[in-house]
């Protein structure tokens, strides 16, 4: 029988005779060292059943916690990537890209529209004019300007433009956005 100064390594290959060596401790020991790492990642799995008890749930409408698949309530950093990490960067470029795309957006307003109200402090274009002039700087005008109207830059009637149908439709530089 051996004792534990017989038994190898959890895996020892000799090069000599090409065979590996694998002990039952050695894997005993690699399979406990996965899971107690896998049972530490699932603390912070909103989707397990073992996340952390003391972590509040973010409160939803009426004080009620919000609840993500299952019932389950979410983790306050639901959704967000790990802090540091690549994700998070990209995802801090793509936000800093966009503003500048809708900078350039109302740039193209102002040197397209026509005032629309006496001040000069409103001013207007219609949407075919605006695609016609801004398809030449970006090919996502309709995603800009949403963009533009969730932040309150800009305003149009309808919940999407449509090249051609809304040709016609006036939109609205308001007078917040003269950065």
């Amino acid at each position: 029988m051996e004792t534990e100064e017989d038994v190898p390594n959890p895996a020892q290959c000799s090069d000599a005779a090409a065979a590996c060596v694998v002990s039952v401790k050695g894997l005993k020991e690699n399979w406990q060292k996965w899971s107690n790492e896998h049972r530490e990642y699932q603390k912070h799995n909103p989707f397990s059943h073992d996340t952390r008890p003391g972590a509040a749930a973010p409160q939803g409408d009426y004080g009620r916690p919000l609840q993500g698949d299952y019932g389950r309530p979410l983790q306050g950093d639901y959704g967000r990537p790990l802090q540091g990490s690549m994700t998070e960067q990209r995802g801090k470029d793509a936000h800093t890209h966009i503003g500048r795309e809708v900078e350039e957006l109302c740039e193209a307003i102002r040197n397209v529209g026509r005032p629309g109200d006496k001040d000069g402090r409103v001013i207007t274009v219609e949407f075919g004019k605006l695609f016609d002039h801004y398809v030449t700087i970006s090919n996502k005008l309709v995603g800009v300007l949403l963009r533009a109207r969730k932040q309150g830059l800009v305003d149009f009637e309808g919940e999407m433009l449509w090249q051609g149908k809304d040709d016609q439709a006036l939109i609205t530089l308001l007078q917040g956005s003269e950065n």
